[in-house]
């Protein structure tokens, strides 16, 4: 027999649903303007894991009777509360940044492919190669460096990009990458 309670509602349902919808987006509205908009970007796996937990939070706020609106908010309240202190902390000392973020790492020096690199980011050839055809390059002669950021996203820098060696700073294997390849400024 079929349960048709799995695709219908009740009207009240629905109205919670709208109800709860409408005033989770207004707390989310009120926090992302009072902490910034850091709340959802992707600078470190740690930003990563506070967007996805408001995810959670708003999802399950709207869609359950549990929680109610108000212990949302509160949960949405904490993780931004949290995200904020986390953020300054790591600006403040390097201590809690190098805890917090993960370090970038070199996985192509121009033709080179470092292997123990992508073997850290757990990354195979296969994945590297996709991620160049995605950054539109078609040759290895053309890279320059390609780079495993603190997200997990993956930077392609090309022999005619305007490169200075300062973006590669905190770039764990950079030393290899010969930036006499890179095209002038």
């Amino acid at each position: 027999m079929i349960d048709w309670g799995w695709i219908s509602g009740t009207s009240t349902a629905s109205l919670m649903v709208l109800l709860s919808g409408i005033g989770i987006y207004f707390v989310l509205l009120v926090l992302t303007r009072f902490t910034g908009l850091r709340s959802f970007s992707k600078m470190s796996s740690f930003d990563f894991a506070i967007t996805v937990a408001i995810g959670s939070v708003v999802a399950s706020t709207i869609l359950a009777k549990s929680p109610s609106l108000l212990i949302g908010a509160v949960g949405l309240a904490v993780l931004y509360g949290i995200q904020y202190v986390v953020s300054t902390s790591r600006r403040m000392t390097e201590t809690v940044e190098r805890m917090v973020d993960n370090e970038p790492l070199l996985l192509m020096a121009g033709e080179e492919v470092i292997s123990d690199h992508l073997d850290q980011a757990r990354m195979t050839e296969d994945d590297l190669r996709s991620k160049l055809r995605m950054a539109g390059v078609t040759t290895p002669s053309e890279v320059l460096a390609v780079v495993f950021e603190t997200t997990g996203d993956v930077s392609v820098l090309t022999t005619s990009d305007e490169v200075d060696p300062w973006i590669f700073e905190e770039v764990r294997g950079c030393g290899r990458i010969d930036f006499s390849q890179a095209k002038r400024q």
